[in-house]
């Protein structure tokens, strides 16, 4: 009898198949993009060191939705503010297994609106 994998295993295995390819460095780091059913967490890393440089959620933000567009531009927004603060320009974004659409999408182009480059 066959099993349903669930989506999440799925884009877990998506996501250790695009990181064998999208390595974090110190010049240039990797955007690390996590969504849940209710939340958008963005982080800048280091994989050299196996540091996170650079973090925003919208949990931290203390958005009243944040599980929507407008909450992910918000979040791209100050994660791309704090890296430029810590002198990081150029960055490699990671999706996180999930699709390049929505969040995700908004998640990004808010963050190179904001100044940073990938």
């Amino acid at each position: 009898m066959l099993k349903k994998v669930s989506r999440n295993d799925e884009r877990l295995r998506r996501h250790a198949r695009v990181r064998t390819k999208v390595n974090g460095t110190a010049e240039c780091p990797r955007l690390n993009v996590f969504r849940s059913n209710a939340h958008i967490h963005v982080q800048i890393i280091d994989d050299v060191a196996g540091k996170t440089l650079v973090a925003a959620s919208s949990v931290e933000l203390k958005l009243e939705n944040g599980g929507n567009v407008a909450a992910a531009a918000a979040v791209g927004t100050e994660v791309a503010k704090r890296a430029l603060a810590a002198g990081i320009e150029n960055v490699v974004f990671d999706r996180g297994g999930y699709i390049y659409h929505g969040r995700v999408k908004a998640v990004a182009e808010a963050a190179r609106e904001a100044g940073l480059k990938f």
